[in-house]
């Protein structure tokens, strides 16, 4: 391989990592063509890549970036994988690959300049998509709310269930009786 064209491929991991939220270093062996297909159609999907260099290269392309800790985690066959949106989106995809068992192991990763081992992608997996994790906050929001207005209405409502008890009781439906008009106390005087 030329310099020329080693240094478009150090250029072109770089960019590629300039623009990414999250990169792991996965081992890869024995995998055929179409298994790497499959993983790489499968990748995109999720707004990610895989990218295969020599660790030399990947070296020199990770080593300005945020994704510098992935150092440690090169040599040998290894791609690196690229996701450039969703982080739990992009673990989700990855660990959908246990499929193809010893083919494709994760050894670590980067998210935000963070190290990542493969057990923290594994629960990153894990997580529940974002849209369910907002509104999962979004109830605990509204739940003081919404014992705030209860409370408020309590009083009222507390009325409104007395006066409903009261019309519902047995007689209360009857109209009072004609309560007999009282006899003067003092006698009438007689005409006369």
């Amino acid at each position: 391989m030329k310099k020329e064209q080693k240094s478009a491929i150090v250029q072109r991991l770089t960019d590629n990592l300039g623009r990414a939220k999250i990169a792991l270093v996965s081992e890869y062996s024995r995998m055929t063509a179409g298994e790497a297909d499959e993983m790489r159609r499968r990748l995109r999907a999720a707004n990610s890549e895989l990218a295969v260099a020599k660790n030399t290269l990947v070296r020199l392309a990770i080593k300005p970036t945020k994704f510098a800790a992935l150092d440690s985690n090169l040599g040998g066959p290894i791609g690196l994988v690229v996701g450039y949106a969703d982080p739990v989106e992009f673990a989700k995809t990855v660990s959908s690959f246990k499929d193809l068992g010893d083919k494709f192991k994760v050894r670590g990763g980067v998210l935000d300049g963070k190290p990542l081992t493969a057990e923290e992608i594994a629960a990153l997996a894990a997580l529940p998509p974002r849209e369910v994790i907002y509104a999962q906050l979004l109830g605990l929001l509204q739940a003081p709310a919404t014992r705030l207005a209860r409370l408020l209405n309590e009083p009222g409502s507390a009325v409104a269930r007395l006066l409903d008890a009261l019309g519902k009781r047995p007689g209360a439906s009857e109209p009072p009786a004609a309560a007999p008009s009282e006899a003067p106390s003092t006698p009438a005087p007689e005409p006369g």
